[in-house]
Formats: structure tokens, sequence, C-alpha cells
């Protein structure tokens, strides 16, 4: 294959590849079927939005594409690599390296400067101090915090705390973004912002899967999955 064959088959792989997944939890009586045949392809720049009430199974798929849980059924890939095929080792890494995490509580940690929150992902992934400095710069460059860097978590407001996770979340320049209820901790006007952060990386390229109960947030997506009792569902069912 030429190099720009390569490169080619390299801009063709999916962030995120999700053929019929199935999910579930217990067994006998007990047995929940927390996913039933989700299919999901989420493309590098685009926006997607995961609503439907609470239990319909959310977080449950995000949890899945995210490398935190293995389905029962079907197949889960991230950036060109099937999940199911790894062991816990190889799975934690793939979570590590490909998939960044934004909160509803942010998750900071509050021992930690902010500087040294967003630099963590580059730390478990053994980056040079070097490197990492100048990459933890422009990371909360790109979400307007640059001055924030020596600052604690407590020191700062909601929607400053929830840019520094956003900023830890794309330092290591992920695959897929996964954003869980990102507004749901912040007053309208503060969420707004965060929401046109997200946008804006979209924009740039990053692809994003994002579980919300705002219409707004929905709004602002590519496209919206609606689902409800595990399954993707037409709009209005």
């Amino acid at each position: 294959m030429t190099a720009e064959g390569a490169r080619a088959a390299a801009s063709a792989v999916l962030p995120v590849a999700v053929r019929d997944v199935t999910k579930t939890y217990g067994s006998g009586d007990e047995e929940v079927h927390a996913l039933t045949g989700v299919s999901l392809d989420v493309r590098r720049g685009e926006m997607v939005a995961l609503v439907g009430p609470s239990g319909c199974g959310k977080s449950t798929l995000l949890n899945v594409i995210g490398c935190v849980d293995l389905p029962t059924g079907g197949t889960v890939a991230i950036d060109g690599t099937a999940t199911g095929a790894l062991d816990d080792d190889a799975l934690t890494r793939l979570r590590r390296d490909r998939v960044g995490t934004v909160f509803q509580f942010f998750n900071l940690l509050p021992a930690l400067r902010v500087a040294d929150n967003v630099a963590l992902p580059l730390v478990l992934q053994r980056v040079p101090r070097g490197e990492i400095d100048g990459r933890v710069a422009a990371a909360l460059a790109s979400v307007g915090l640059a001055e924030k860097a020596r600052a604690f978590p407590a020191q700062l407001s909601g929607g400053q705390m929830q840019r520094v996770a956003i900023a830890r979340a794309i330092v290591h320049r992920p695959a897929v973004l996964l954003a869980d209820e990102p507004t749901g901790n912040l007053d309208s006007h503060t969420g707004a912002l965060v929401l046109r952060l997200l946008r804006g990386l979209a924009d740039s390229g990053q692809a994003i899967v994002m579980a919300t109960h705002s219409d707004d947030a929905a709004a602002m997506c590519d496209r919206v999955v609606h689902m409800r009792d595990g399954a993707m569902v037409p709009a209005g069912r």
C-alpha cells in the first residue's frame, strides 16, 4: 500500500463502530436487558446526542463505548480496535489512550492544581515531562483557561471546572470524547458556554457522544439518537 493509500485507510477508520450490541445484567428472574440490538457509527467531526428517559440505556451505551464495560453480544470497535477481543490490560490501555470522558460532576482531584489535573492522562501514558507541559498548556488555552493553570479546583466556578475537565479529556488526543450530562450541574448561561466549546471541538474534527436530558444540548448536535428500554427508537416514540 502506498503512503497515500495508508493515510486514506486510516482516515476511513471510524472512531466508534457499534454493531447489534446487547448488554444483559443478572440472570434468570433477575435478568435485566440494558441494551438490545443497538448499532451506532460516529465519525470524526460528528457530535451525537443520546436522549431518553432515565434508565433507557444511555449510560450503559456510554460505558461500552468507553471501554468501561464489555457488551454481552454484538461488537464495539474504538478507532478500529474491537473491544471484545481484548484482555483487561489491553482494554484499560485502549480506554486510557483513545477515549476521553467528561462527567456531570467534573471529577477533578481537589488536591491537584488545574495543570496537574489536566496532565493526568499524559502521566498515565508516561509521556515525557517536557511534552506534557506543552500539551497541557495548549489544552488549557483551547478552553480559555490558560491563566488558571496554577489554581486549585476549589478556586474555580462550576463552568471553569467543567472546562478544565474538558481540557483533561482532550489533552491525550482521544479518538472519541464521551460527555455524560456535561451541563447537568451548570446554570443555563454556563451550560451554553460549555456546549459551544464542545461544538467547536467537533467542528475541529473531534468525535463526540453525549448523553443528555437537555433539549438545548441535543440541538447543538449533528444527530440525535433516541433511546427507550435499551433500544434505539424513532423520535417521538
